[in-house]
């Protein structure tokens, strides 16, 4: 009781804080378990489209290798971007080897990613009608798997360029020229869509 009442006392603390008692203290290591593990969850079952099962096993992976790293851990990069790293790596890892599974990209919550990148990419202004979320997931499920991932990081994961570029260990100019083509994907699929939605039946 002690300890948690301790816990809930460093709960305010920032990551980088928090790496530095957990080296000290593995307790503490539970309050950046807790504070991560839904947006991971949320994070890799965006970019893998794996089952329940697989992507809770890539989380307790990515939980696993942080802590056994967390000596290396660099404190000029957010601990944010150091975890979101190690989570992209164990995605790629992991579902390479399940590839021949059907595969069906998820996201939970995601239906207003449309409406998110609208003002990005003028698509409300350009398309005749609203995409249900059931359809937006159609169509990220259609783009490349690297412009699918910037995607998923700069409008729902809310990752600044620094941080995308941290996380993908790529140059910002590559990250900027990916979410560009990324954009331009999505519109253009996203248009097609459209087109063929409105071609008058014969």
């Amino acid at each position: 009781m002690e300890k948690e009442k301790e816990l809930n006392i460093y709960a305010e603390k920032t990551d980088e804080q928090l790496v530095a008692l957990t080296l000290k203290d593995e307790n503490f290591y539970a309050i950046l378990i807790e504070r991560y593990e839904e947006k991971l969850t949320r994070y890799i079952l965006r970019i893998s489209g794996g089952s329940k099962e697989d992507v809770e096993d890539t989380l307790q992976d990515v939980f696993i290798s942080a802590y056994k790293n967390l000596n290396d851990f660099d404190p000029d990069l957010k601990f944010s971007s150091w975890i979101y790293r190690i989570a992209h790596n164990k995605v790629i890892s992991h579902f390479r080897k399940i590839t021949a599974r059907p595969k069906t990209v998820t996201y939970e919550g995601d239906g207003q990613l449309l409406n998110i990148l609208a003002s990005d990419l003028d698509i409300a202004r350009d398309l005749e009608r609203k995409y249900t979320g059931e359809e937006v997931r159609s169509i990220l499920e259609e783009l490349d798997e690297k412009y699918r991932e910037v995607l998923v990081l700069k409008f729902l994961e809310e990752k600044d360029y620094k941080e995308i570029s941290d996380i993908l260990e790529k140059p910002m100019g590559t990250v900027a020229t990916l979410i560009n083509r990324a954009k331009k994907q999505f519109k253009e699929k996203s248009l097609r869509r459209e087109a063929q939605t409105l071609k008058p039946r014969t």
